[in-house]
């Protein structure tokens, strides 16, 4: 079990059940699952689906829906799932009920991945939230009950903006980390991508950003979507040399897996950890920007 502590941004199955069960503040609990449908053939071989009807079917008590790609993402940008400025991203959740002083729990229904984004964009505005270790089949596992419908509804809430502008980074900050000790840039996609095995992809180009190292984020999981042991979660990261440097910039494919490596790098005790929103998406389409293999 891994420590869910109230500095931690995990909380375990049996912490989230007896909080939804005792009084307090305001408990906003939100499934921010996404799916990504294959779509081969394509430019871009998956398409972006909602998982609505999923989490109608089958949620914690209690929760409510959010559509990342709908409600959290810019519709004006050409790379899916970009962040929205600040303000708008604040607005996006104060419409969804999470106001000021409310506990946020985030999980997802498949890869804890789309759970950590949710909560990196919290963060990157200074509201605090947690993530479920395991989401639903964790909750499950542990015999949760669900629930099925629309879910919970709150009314439109009042949500402050401190921002965290450190917590990202644009592609001209990754551009200067190549030649710079201090920042270590770390691809959390599968092996294969890093070494550019796996073929061009949906990236368009094989390989990694120059100078980065792999801390893929399926090491950093157990089989049942779990965290690894504090000590694994170590050895992954040292053995990288992610711990070494000052700064670190995750990345992936379009800003999503890269939020799992940065929560744990935080958990490690990293204290400077950015993520680069554009990741490959925005990298590898620019021809001008080195990637090696």
């Amino acid at each position: 079990m891994q420590d869910t502590s109230s500095d931690s941004p995990l909380i375990s199955s049996e912490e989230l059940a007896a909080r939804l069960a005792r009084p307090g503040p305001p408990l906003r609990l939100y499934d921010v699952t996404v799916h990504l449908q294959p779509a081969p053939g394509e430019p871009v071989p998956y398409r972006v689906a909602s998982a609505r009807a999923d989490f109608e079917a089958a949620h914690i008590p209690g929760a409510a829906f959010i559509d990342q790609q709908a409600q959290l993402s810019d519709p004006a940008a050409p790379l899916a799932f970009t962040r929205l400025p600040p303000a708008r991203l604040a607005a996006a959740f104060a419409a969804a009920g999470l106001g000021d002083g409310d506990d946020c729990v985030l999980y997802s229904s498949t890869s804890p991945m789309w759970a950590t984004r949710a909560w990196w964009l919290l963060r990157s505005i200074g509201v605090p939230a947690r993530v479920p270790d395991g989401g639903l089949a964790g909750w499950r596992s542990g015999a949760g009950a669900v629930a099925s419908g629309p879910g919970a509804a709150w009314p439109a809430a009042r949500l402050t903006v401190l921002e965290q502008p450190r917590l990202w980074a644009t592609r001209e900050d990754v551009l200067a980390a190549i030649d710079d000790g201090a920042v270590c840039t770390i691809n959390a996609l599968p092996a294969a991508v890093h070494d550019g095995s796996a073929g061009a992809g949906y990236h368009g180009r094989r390989g990694h950003i120059a100078g980065s190292i792999n801390l893929p984020y399926p090491a950093l999981l157990q089989p049942d979507g779990t965290l690894q042991p504090d000590e694994v979660l170590r050895d992954h990261a040292a053995g990288s040399g992610a711990l070494q440097r000052p700064r670190a910039i995750c990345y992936c494919g379009g800003g999503i897996a890269a939020t799992l490596t940065a929560l744990v790098l935080l958990r490690l005790g990293h204290r400077d950890v950015a993520v680069y929103d554009g990741s490959l998406a925005e990298w590898a389409a620019d021809p001008s920007l080195p990637m090696r293999f």
